[in-house]
């Protein structure tokens, strides 16, 4: 991969954080370059193309990229660029929140399991 080391550790946050790898991999390396092809993708990340484009899907699915079609030299398929709909601040945001909620629903089945103790 030709990710930073920053980029990097920030994608492995995010997997800890439940977001599948594919698409921590491809929010930040498009956080990173801003409009980007699924192709820049594969190629910078090392994600093969079914992964970016189920990784493509998920993102579009919370809202949080902007699809546009681009236009191409001859035949062939289309080619779409896809960038940030939010700013990334906001992304993370979102994510945090995720996580406090998961982390009060696990205090609250502790909490419920210890009234089982006897």
């Amino acid at each position: 991969m030709a990710l930073s080391e920053e980029i990097n550790k920030l994608a492995k946050y995010l997997i800890v954080s439940d977001i599948p790898r594919s698409v921590a991999y491809t929010l930040v390396y498009i956080k990173d370059r801003g409009e980007v092809t699924s192709v820049e993708i594969e190629r910078e990340t090392g994600l093969r193309q079914p992964e970016v484009s189920i990784a493509m899907q998920w993102l579009r699915r919370k809202g949080w990229i902007t699809k546009r079609n681009m236009k191409k030299e001859g035949k062939g398929r289309p080619i779409h660029g896809y960038k940030l709909s939010k700013d990334f601040n906001e992304i993370l945001e979102e994510i945090i929140n995720d996580l406090e909620k998961k982390i009060d629903e696990i205090n609250n089945t502790i909490n419920q399991l210890k009234n089982f103790k006897k």
